[in-house]
């Protein structure tokens, strides 16, 4: 039996390279899975020949692939096809959009990224208002946030959602959320795959090469996980980017955090993500150490309480399992460093550090929270994103906490103080967008929080494998590195940093640090190719064939 052909080494030239092998590149050879050398367009021209495939970039741009932090893919796959509302800008358009929905024969109606923070009546729909705009449709609306929903009366009334914890006319958030999303995610394994092919194919357009996915019983069964695991990677029937995947259940022994880690192929990266100790700031469900600014009569909800969190976290640090939460608030944040101490006094901190435990969001921590972070060795998932749709002077966060929105989103301070922070979008929360990540840490709302697009990128990139426990030669193009990256059309690079921040590094390209595309131009960079370990899972009509 023969064995299938070797490819031809690919050699990309006339472009540029971020590689901090040479700040200076313009070309890279690939061979197999490896990226064999970078340097050079003179140096190039000695490497062509009849044994190599070679591809003018023609000025594009090649970079590490991107590594979101924090995704739901089945859930991504749900929205693109479901109705986009993050474009409604009031109460009628939302209503607009479900009538619409409802004309094209529609008995269910789904849509995803309504806000109703920057609408002029300021309020969310009734169920009364779906059950007329949807002509009589089971209609189930989620929040930017994923934290909540809008639901008809329809819908309401066959799950019996009234008097449930969480129920307002319409609007749900905890119990009576759960009941409405589990309703409207019955799926069949066919389905859930036909969704999450859908996300990984449009994350792959996006220049990912991996998610992290933050799996949790709560909010899909351990199928949805395992059928996701089955499909992923760019070996399969179709090469899709890769899953680094978390299971967030709750866990209080050992026992149960060992057969948990054997589970799911033994694929696991810990037992963290989407553990929710607090809920979110646009539903009013962060955990809070003071009252909300536009509801003085409530401080958000826990989740999970002190004994909760650091039976966790013992579990998991005594078998050397990476644990955390999800955690929004400052009181909720407060809960797990509570956890964190506990655990640090039975075990040692030093035990607690080795885990490397995560957490997500951290959206509102102080200087000592964020000392304290250093202390037990916790890295953070963060969403620029979400500072760029709520950070504004009269945006969502300035509404719900007031002043105290200053202190939100502090990227350059957990990264100046030593924090491990890898960027993410948490998908569809806000979309799969890398560049516009990046950018938005360049334009934070509070200018002493914004950070180089240097240090986004890498956040971006190299951090999100560093976060999971990869190795340290993922996320970065150099010879022996592994070939995952994307290929950018671009206006124009440079090297762009906030002004006057010490983790600026140098605005001069003569220092040698690597360009990236500049993001203030007419047109946001393109992905033309994504590659993962030397398989291609996605090239734009034209470009090298692809």
């Amino acid at each position: 039996m023969s064995l299938p052909e070797r490819p031809l080494p690919v050699l990309y030239r006339n472009g540029s390279v971020y590689s901090p092998a040479d700040p200076f590149a313009t070309a890279m050879l690939v061979d197999g899975g490896t990226v064999a050398w970078v340097g050079t367009e003179h140096a190039a021209a000695n490497l062509t020949g009849p044994g190599v495939r070679t591809v003018d970039l023609d000025g594009a741009l090649i970079a590490p692939g991107f590594v979101d932090a924090h995704t739901h893919t089945t859930e991504t796959g749900i929205a693109l096809g479901s109705i986009d509302l993050t474009g409604c800008r009031s109460l009628r358009d939302l209503l607009d959009a479900v009538s619409a929905a409802a004309a094209s024969g529609a008995s269910t109606i789904l849509g995803f990224g309504w806000d109703e923070s920057g609408w002029p009546e300021k309020r969310v729909p009734t169920a009364g208002e779906l059950d007329r705009a949807g002509n009589g449709a089971l209609v189930y609306l989620v929040r930017a946030d994923i934290h909540s929903a809008a639901v008809s009366g329809a819908l309401a009334a066959g799950l019996g959602l009234a008097g449930t914890d969480g129920w307002d006319d319409g609007f749900v958030v905890r119990d009576a959320h759960e009941a409405a999303r589990r309703a409207t995610r019955s799926l069949s394994p066919d389905q859930r795959r036909t969704y999450q092919q859908a996300a990984l194919l449009h994350a792959a357009s996006r220049g990912y090469v991996a998610l992290t996915e933050m799996a949790a019983p709560h909010i899909a069964p351990r199928e949805d996980l395992e059928i996701l695991l089955s499909i992923d990677g760019p070996t399969g029937g179709v090469p899709l980017p890769e899953i680094i995947p978390y299971w967030a259940q709750r866990t209080s022994s050992r026992d149960e955090v060992r057969e948990l880690m054997l589970g799911f192929g033994g694929r696991l990266a810990g037992l963290a993500g989407d553990l929710n100790v607090d809920g979110s700031i646009g539903s009013r469900t962060a955990a809070l150490r003071e009252p909300y600014s536009d509801a003085p009569g409530s401080r958000g909800s826990l989740y999970l309480d002190v004994d909760a969190v650091a039976a966790h976290l013992l579990a998991a640090t005594a078998e050397t399992v990476q644990a955390g939460f999800h955690v929004i608030g400052d009181a909720g944040l407060d809960v797990v460093l509570q956890g964190l101490e506990r655990t640090a006094r039975e075990l040692g901190v030093e035990e607690v550090r080795r885990a490397r435990h995560r957490l997500e969001h951290v959206e509102l921590a102080d200087d000592d929270a964020i000392a304290a972070l250093v202390h037990y060795g916790v890295a953070v998932s963060g969403q620029p994103a979400f500072d760029a749709l709520w950070g504004a002077e009269d945006g969502l966060y300035a509404q719900r906490l007031g002043e105290r929105r200053a202190g939100m989103n502090r990227f350059a301070s957990l990264l100046s103080a030593g924090v491990l922070v890898a960027l993410g979008s948490d998908s569809p929360v806000t979309a799969l967008d890398p560049w516009a990540s990046v950018g938005a840490c360049l334009r934070h709302s509070n200018a002493s929080e914004t950070v180089s697009a240097r240090a986004a990128f890498i956040a971006h990139t190299r951090a999100g494998w560093r976060l999971a426990g990869r190795s340290p030669m993922m996320g970065q193009l150099a010879p022996g590195t592994p070939a995952s990256f994307a290929v950018w059309k671009v206006d124009e690079l440079m090297v762009q940093t906030p002004d006057n921040r010490v983790q600026s590094w140098s605005t001069d390209p003569r220092a040698g640090t690597p360009l990236l595309p500049a993001l203030d131009t007419e047109n946001a960079p393109e992905c033309l190719e994504t590659v993962h370990d030397g398989h291609r899972l996605f090239a734009a009509e034209g470009f090298a064939g692809g």
